[in-house]
C-alpha cells in the first residue's frame, strides 16, 4: 500500500485507513477476521470512539498481537476533565493497549483550548505527557470548528468530513492543515452512505496527497473493493468526473452533513441524527437506533411546528423539514419489516 507521513506526527501510515463503525454490526469473529484482513492488506490506521459501543474491544481483540504496527485512533465526546480521564482509561482497556496513538475530542460544540474553562485540552495534554496519549486530535462537523483547531497550533490531527459533495470552502480545509502541517483524517467519504460508488469516491480523494480517508467497512467484499482501489488506483478521468458530477446534482440538495447549524430545535428535534437515519441504519447496529428511545425521538418530528430555524439556518440550503420526514416515514417502514 502507499504510505504517506502523517503531518507533524511525522508517523508514516498507510493511505487508506478504517473507520470502525460498521463492525459493531456484525460477530466478534467477523470483525476479527475483517480487521485483520484490513491490516493483512496494508491498512494501519484505524479509527473509532468510545461512544461506538464495542468497536474498541473489537478492535483490541483483532490488532492486539500487532498493537506496534498500527496507528490506533478513537475519541472522547466527554464534557468533563474527569470524564475525560475515565473514557480515555476505558479506551486504553478495550483497545489493550498502554497508549492511542491520536486521542480526539468527539465533535466538541466549542475548541478546547489551553487554559480553557472546561479544563478540557488541559486534561487531555497531562495525559499526553504521562504517555497514555501520543497525539492531540479533533473531530469536527462544523467547517469554522475545524479551522480555528487548525489554526491553533494545539492540534496534530484533524478529522473532518471530505466527499466529493463536500463544498470548495469545505475542501480548503484540507490545503489549511497542509499548510499547518496537520494529519487529516477523512470522515465521510461515502458522505454517510449517500454515495455508492466507491471508485469515483476513492480517486477524487486520493488527489487530496495528505488525506488519509477512514473508509466505514463491514464485509469483506467492501473491504477487497477499498483494496482493489488501493493496487490500482482509479484515474480522475473525463468519464469519473462525470460520474461525480451527475451525483452532486441529484444529491447535494439531499445531504445532511450533520454540522449542527440547525440547532436549538423548539420541538427537540435530533436533527443533525434524524435527517441522516436511514444512512445510519445502514451502519451503525440497529438496535441502537431502533430502540424505544430512538423511537421517540423520530416521533418528535410530527411536534415540528414549522418556526424555520432550521431551514435558514442551514449553510447547504437544505429543506430540513421535508428531509426530516422523508427520514421518519423510511425510518418506521424499516422499522415494521
Amino acid at each position: 500500500m502507499a504510505t504517506m507521513r502523517f503531518g507533524r506526527t511525522n508517523l508514516t501510515v498507510g493511505r487508506t485507513g478504517m473507520g470502525c463503525i460498521p463492525i459493531q454490526r456484525i460477530t466478534y469473529d467477523e470483525s476479527t477476521a475483517l480487521l485483520r484482513r484490513a491490516f493483512d492488506g496494508g491498512v494501519t490506521v484505524f479509527d473509532t470512539a468510545n461512544g461506538y459501543t464495542t468497536s474498541e474491544e473489537r478492535i483490541g481483540i483483532a490488532l492486539g498481537e500487532v498493537r506496534h504496527k498500527v496507528v490506533l485512533c478513537t475519541k472522547s465526546g466527554a464534557g468533563t476533565p474527569a470524564d475525560l480521564i475515565t473514557q480515555l482509561d476505558n479506551s486504553l482497556r478495550m483497545l489493550r493497549t498502554d497508549y492511542i496513538d491520536v486521542f480526539q475530542f468527539h465533535n466538541p460544540g466549542k475548541v478546547p483550548v489551553p487554559g480553557g474553562a472546561d479544563g478540557l485540552y488541559d486534561a487531555l495534554d497531562a495525559a499526553r505527557r504521562a504517555g497514555k496519549v501520543r497525539f492531540i486530535g479533533i473531530s469536527a462537523h462544523k467547517r469554522e470548528n475545524a479551522e480555528t483547531a487548525v489554526a491553533s497550533g494545539f492540534y496534530d490531527v484533524l478529522q473532518f468530513p471530505f466527499s466529493y459533495l463536500s463544498t470548495p470552502a469545505e475542501m480548503a480545509v484540507a490545503a489549511l492543515c497542509h499548510t499547518h502541517d496537520v494529519g487529516v483524517l477523512g470522515m465521510k467519504a461515502l458522505s454517510g452512505g449517500i454515495l455508492t460508488n466507491a471508485q469515483a469516491a476513492f480517486a477524487y480523494l486520493r488527489a487530496y496527497e495528505n488525506i488519509v480517508p477512514i473508509w466505514g467497512i463491514q464485509t469483506p467484499e467492501q473491504l477487497d473493493e477499498i483494496l482493489g482501489y488501493e493496487k490500482a488506483p482509479p484515474a480522475m478521468d473525463d468519464a469519473m468526473q462525470t460520474v461525480i458530477n451527475n451525483d452532486r446534482v441529484a444529491l447535494a440538495a439531499a445531504f445532511c452533513r450533520a454540522c449542527g447549524y440547525c440547532l436549538p430545535c423548539p420541538a427537540q428535534i435530533p436533527i443533525p441524527m434524524a435527517a441522516r437515519m436511514k444512512y445510519l441504519l445502514r451502519r451503525m447496529r440497529t438496535d441502537v437506533f431502533q430502540s424505544p428511545e430512538w423511537q421517540v425521538q423520530m416521533r418528535r418530528i410530527d411536534d415540528c411546528t414549522q418556526c424555520g430555524h432550521c431551514a435558514t439556518h442551514c449553510p447547504y440550503e437544505l429543506d430540513v423539514p421535508k428531509l426530516l420526514k422523508e427520514h421518519q416515514d423510511d425510518y418506521f417502514r424499516q422499522l415494521a419489516v
